[in-house]
């Protein structure tokens, strides 16, 4: 029997690659989305497409309304999506989306007895966001394992973020190793009802300088 492993997966080329190399890990991947209130329903779409393609076990979407808090451009609709670059932490921010995230998949992953969690998180070529360092990592694994009667009882957890230090051409490249469809992938944050990318906010501009580096052919579909 595969070991189990819980894999957050947002329909972004980012964490189709991770579920990609969880999968050729020789996990039995189980996919887990969730729908927090962002500008569109896209993503979601594409992570079901995307669990289905790279034959991931199960996949569950959870809600979670973060609009009720907003203080994001992807959470307020009042906040403007930047379209240009910012200096300091942009407004896409989305203020304890990993944490949240985070613990929604080890909830999960103790009901599963799994004992690993994978996750998209990159701090080289990235917005800034201070979830996704590190030391993030770092911190709240070892908060897991001490917050878990699985790893109380010696089974701790494993927080894997292997795109952590790779950069965006880096990550494409992988992902095409490992048979990603980055068409079916979403990564824009303002992406119309089809899927369609702006081609202009920060996650645009990653994606489409990522593809143009790895001298892979982009498949995204831009409306700019």
């Amino acid at each position: 029997m595969k070991q189990r492993a819980v894999i957050l997966l947002s329909g972004g080329l980012d964490s189709a690659t991770v579920l990609a190399m969880a999968r050729q890990q020789g996990f039995a991947c189980y996919a887990l989305s969730v729908d927090y209130g962002q500008r569109h329903h896209a993503e979601l779409a594409a992570a079901k497409r995307v669990a289905e393609a790279l034959g991931a076990v199960e996949h569950r979407v959870i809600n979670i309304d973060l609009t009720a808090f907003g203080g994001s451009a992807l959470t307020d609709n009042s906040i403007a999506v930047p379209e240009v670059a910012t200096a300091g932490i942009p407004l896409t921010y989305v203020p304890a989306r990993n944490t949240i995230m985070l613990s929604l998949a080890l909830a999960w992953a103790e009901v599963l007895q799994a004992r690993d969690i994978f996750f998209g998180v990159n701090a080289v070529d990235y917005s800034g966001y201070p979830d996704c360092r590190p030391e993030y990592v770092n911190a709240f694994e070892h908060m897991a394992n001490l917050a878990t009667k699985a790893a109380v009882e010696g089974h701790p957890l494993t927080l894997h973020a292997p795109l952590l230090h790779m950069t965006k051409a880096e990550i494409i490249q992988r992902g095409a190793l490992l048979g990603v469809d980055f068409s079916m992938t979403v990564s824009c944050y303002q992406a119309d009802d089809e899927g369609r990318a702006c081609g202009v906010c920060d996650s645009c501009r990653l994606r489409r300088a990522g593809f143009d580096t790895a001298e892979i052919t982009d498949v995204t579909r831009y409306l700019k």
